[in-house]
């Protein structure tokens, strides 16, 4: 079978990586982590071209975890671990699931629906997880499981058989099937095809990256890993931004009810109920704003090369900058929230004063009666 020929083309030296992200504490202290961890890391850095111009503030620490075993439906497979960690407080564990060679891109198919969604990555993932929390836990700061993940996974393929060209690997039927995990539809509509394969650059005539939202393909001769590295960080703010979201959601619900409650019962005369409510709103927005400061700065354009070009196609492919101006929404209805109970307080303590300067006039008045 051949490059174009019936399966696709056939992949020389290919790789899966499957991301699980988990979110597991407010902020993690990169620094103290390294001190603890008794085993290979290091900061993720981008060497190859052009990676001047991103720049990582604080880069994620790279934690090798070693080879491990995962049970698929064609049978097990050992895979390399590696875990990541973010400052903003997610974790990313990364299995790198080998590709035999030969393996045309019409017969990865099947492997990729499976490890889209497996319980096996989920398990094993988790797993990992755990085995990495207990040691970090000093330097995780409000420590806590979020019962969301995110998932992702990247074709990185280092070498075709025939070596065939960019277009001629986008032109590939299989491509799109591919990313999407479709194993029922035969053949997909060029509709479906071009809309899957969309988002996709090429800097040489022998490099490709195609970006969709559940997976990306990678064709990289040259091995290195940074744009798998730019989509890990991409994912990993994507689950940041769903998890304050979230966050914002029970924070108005909490508030909305907090208020019904206490209207209910009625106003106390100081507004001692709202004031209490307003700490705790100012509160957690100064917290969020540290917070999201954290995740915005995790990855940050300062030119237009071609790796700025790819983080940006991820963000709209993964739809990051939505989920961010959800959040941004929700930030400004809890800050309007404040405003309102301030106003609320201050016209409490208003009244109270008022009646205060009533009733020392009401005693003066009394007093001054009695004396006569």
């Amino acid at each position: 079978m051949t490059a174009g020929g019936a399966g696709g083309p056939l992949l020389e030296k290919a790789h899966v990586f499957c991301y699980r992200l988990f979110d597991v504490a407010e902020e993690i202290d990169l620094d103290a982590a390294q001190r603890l961890l008794a085993r290979d890391t290091r900061r993720v850095r981008l060497s190859r071209a052009g990676a001047e111009y991103l720049l990582i503030p604080n880069p994620p620490l790279a934690v090798e975890l070693g080879r491990r075993t995962l049970a698929l439906h064609a049978g097990s497979v050992v895979v390399e671990a590696v875990a990541r960690l973010f400052d903003h407080g997610s974790v990313s564990v990364r299995l790198c699931v080998p590709v035999t060679p030969g393996t045309s891109l019409g017969d990865l198919v099947p492997l990729a629906d499976e490890l889209y969604d497996s319980p096996a990555v989920d398990a094993l993932s988790h797993e990992l997880l755990s085995s990495l929390r207990a040691p970090v836990a000093p330097a995780l700061r409000s420590a806590k499981l979020w019962d969301q993940t995110e998932s992702y996974a990247v074709h990185f393929v280092e070498r075709f058989r025939d070596a065939p060209s960019a277009e001629e690997v986008l032109a590939a039927a299989e491509l799109a099937p591919l990313l999407l995990g479709e194993t029922r539809e035969r053949r997909l509509s060029p509709h479906e095809r071009a809309d899957v394969t969309a988002q996709h650059l090429s800097y040489g005539d022998h490099d490709l990256v195609v970006v969709d939202w559940n997976a990306a393909f990678v064709y990289e001769p040259s091995g290195s890993t940074d744009i798998p590295d730019i989509l890990e960080i991409c994912n990993a703010q994507l689950l940041e931004f769903r998890y304050y979201d979230d966050q914002l959601d029970r924070q108005l619900a909490r508030v909305g009810e907090t208020l019904r409650r206490s209207r209910r019962r009625g106003i106390p005369l100081l507004g001692g109920t709202d004031a209490s409510l307003a700490r705790s709103v100012q509160l957690t927005l100064i917290e969020m704003s540290e917070a999201l400061e954290r995740v915005e700065n995790s990855l940050k354009i300062i030119g237009d090369f071609y790796l700025a070009k790819v983080y940006e196609a991820a963000l709209e492919q993964l739809r990051v900058d939505d989920w961010k101006a959800s959040v941004q929404r929700k930030q400004q209805t809890l800050g309007d929230v404040y405003q309102w109970l301030k106003g609320e307080i201050d016209t409490a303590r208003s009244l109270t004063l008022e009646m205060m300067i009533v009733l020392l006039i009401v005693v003066e008045v009394v007093l001054a009666f009695l004396r006569r």
